[in-house]
């Protein structure tokens, strides 16, 4: 069975990463609009409601009108990749290794997590869920990713600039959009305090959560927090769990690093085990955003969790 997908916003970063990843793939015939055609509303929504998939690579208010250009009889499934859903009633949160993979594959709408959160939730949900971590805590996110995670506008700020800055902190207003799902999905009490920054690299981003072990309830060792974890992503194609503490001494978001669709977890903890950093690698625009939305669709049209993804060889 042959299933027809729609990306709107197809001329985008993410639209592209994702056509990208359905080239040769026979199991996908792809709708696609020319320049002009993009910007009329009437060719958008006849593809929009002509395709068995819709997946929205557009900035919050677009995916919002595209969302009012589909005809609720037409059985259009929609993938979101903006954050305009990501905690909206009726919208299932497309993170299947949190969620389940049949809810995913059962949804109507889809949203695909943000980056930031994808590395956030991957560490602290199955760990709140589990009751080793409160859901009061304060906590703090640490996190650096690849400008192209920024859109074309911080993708010219740093091209326009002979050299690049290597570093650019950025949300220092605090309120950053991505909050509301980091708090809602790992059911916190508390928003988190969110620290983002990019760097000089197209792609590649770390998450870090500080965790201060001893000061929290009930005693948590650190041990306990890497065992939860590889039970809970045991036997994951796409998730992994590093089994070692203190290793690798380094974590790095390297310039020429290729596409990956693959996440990794760690738990470092110092000698007494009363302090803790728990973080994820990722590609933002891999797991973080195109290669989440090609998982998802994925499990949408019944086909392999993984196929057209960029993983590592087992």
């Amino acid at each position: 069975m042959t299933h027809s997908v729609f990306i709107d916003g197809a001329a985008g970063t993410t639209g592209l990463e994702i056509a990208e990843r359905l080239k040769g793939r026979s199991e996908f015939t792809l709708i696609t609009l020319d320049d002009a055609q993009r910007k009329d509303a009437n060719a958008r929504r006849e593809a929009l409601n002509d395709a068995d998939v819709a997946i929205l690579c557009l900035p919050d208010e677009a995916a919002i009108e595209a969302i009012e250009l589909l005809d609720p009889a037409s059985g259009t499934r929609v993938i979101d990749a903006s954050s305009a859903h990501r905690t909206a009633e009726n919208w299932c949160y497309g993170f299947p290794e949190l969620n389940g993979r049949e809810r995913v594959a059962d949804a109507r709408r889809v949203s695909n997590p943000g980056c930031y959160p994808t590395g956030f939730l991957a560490l602290i949900a199955p760990l709140v869920r589990k009751g080793l971590l409160p859901a009061d805590w304060p906590y703090t996110v640490h996190a650096v990713s690849g400008f192209s995670g920024g859109g074309k506008g911080l993708i010219e700020r740093f091209e326009i600039f002979e050299p690049s800055p290597a570093f650019r902190a950025y949300g220092l207003a605090m309120g950053h959009k991505h909050l509301p799902e980091m708090q809602a999905h790992a059911q916190l009490t508390h928003p988190p305090v969110f620290s983002p920054a990019v760097v000089d690299a197209y792609r590649g981003m770390v998450v870090e959560v500080p965790l201060a072990l001893g000061l929290i309830d009930g005693a948590v060792d650190a041990g306990a927090l890497l065992e939860a974890l590889e039970r809970f992503y045991e036997g994951s194609p796409i998730v992994r769990v590093h089994p070692d503490f203190g290793l690798p001494v380094e974590l790095l978001v390297k310039p020429d690093a290729p596409a990956r669709d693959d996440m990794e977890l760690f738990v470092f903890a110092s000698p007494d085990r009363s302090q803790a950093r728990l973080m994820a690698t990722l590609d933002n625009l891999g797991k973080g955003a195109s290669g989440a939305a090609v998982q998802n669709l994925n499990l949408l049209c019944g086909l392999p969790e993984t196929a057209g993804l960029h993983l590592p060889i087992a």
